[in-house]
């Protein structure tokens, strides 16, 4: 990464970060311990974000992780002040957790509409109720809430996704009227098709290779260590006056 910008306000920054074990996730911990961030991370697989944080404690960054599923409001609260407790009040939270699992909507019922709002939404909010009172002390702080391009090209077989994705921005708006006199800034970063090993596994095959290849303006693919970067200017003070935007990492998709 040594070709990359250093930003030496994120020296020492206490970070939550939502969903960091895989993906964009494990991209965005590595990013921010390697500027020297004082890192707290949550996610649901416990095998992976343990082996992640002991690597890279190893490697002599301040990196702390608890296994969490982030639809537990009250344990997620419970983790991000354990984190404070470790490394001070969080200046920097980003809402990365999210899961953009196939469904029908006619197949959906109540309680699935309920949990995949719970899993790519609700905690967001929930995580800057916890964290915002430190940040309005300190006088400072960054909000990094994730979206998603898949509702502005109406990607199939996603709604509910789609919906919480298109609310985060909204959040991201309100918040960041209800936060900003407060020193506190809040931004939606939104990827693209990003080639996270769960979208090759998964979904990339040739058709995909295909509408990449005649919708994405860039050659080439974007990577997790992009959205990361961009996390990282977004955090940092160089964009101190920058809130309430959303910022699109996705090679320059064409959004019909």
């Amino acid at each position: 990464m040594t070709e990359f910008a250093r930003y030496p306000s994120l020296a020492g920054t206490p970070v939550v970060i939502s969903g960091g074990a895989s993906g964009i996730g494990e991209s965005l911990v590595r990013h921010f311990a390697a500027q020297g961030s004082k890192v707290g991370f949550v996610d649901i697989a416990a095998e992976a974000g343990e082996n992640l944080a002991a690597e890279l404690t190893e490697a002599g960054q301040t990196v702390r992780f608890t296994r969490c599923d982030i639809t537990d409001t009250e344990a997620y609260q419970a983790a991000i002040a354990g984190f404070a407790e470790a490394h001070g009040d969080a200046l920097v939270l980003v809402n990365n957790a999210a899961h953009d699992e196939r469904h029908d909507w006619a197949e959906e019922t109540s309680a699935s509409w309920d949990q995949r709002i719970a899993v790519n939404l609700k905690h967001a909010f929930f995580a800057i109720q916890a964290v915002a009172p430190g940040m309005v002390k300190a006088g400072r702080g960054s909000i990094i809430n994730t979206g998603s391009i898949s509702w502005m090209i109406m990607a199939p077989r996603i709604p509910i996704y789609e919906a919480a994705k298109a609310a985060t921005h909204g959040l991201t708006r309100g918040m960041a009227r209800e936060l900003g006199k407060s020193g506190i800034r809040v931004n939606t970063l939104v990827p693209g098709w990003i080639m996270t090993q769960r979208q090759l596994d998964k979904w990339l095959d040739a058709a995909g290779e295909k509408q990449i290849e005649e919708t994405q303006a860039l050659a080439g693919r974007v990577y997790p260590e992009d959205c990361a970067r961009m996390a990282l200017f977004l955090a940092a003070e160089d964009s101190r006056m920058i809130s309430a935007q959303q910022f699109l990492v996705d090679g320059g998709w064409a959004h019909v």
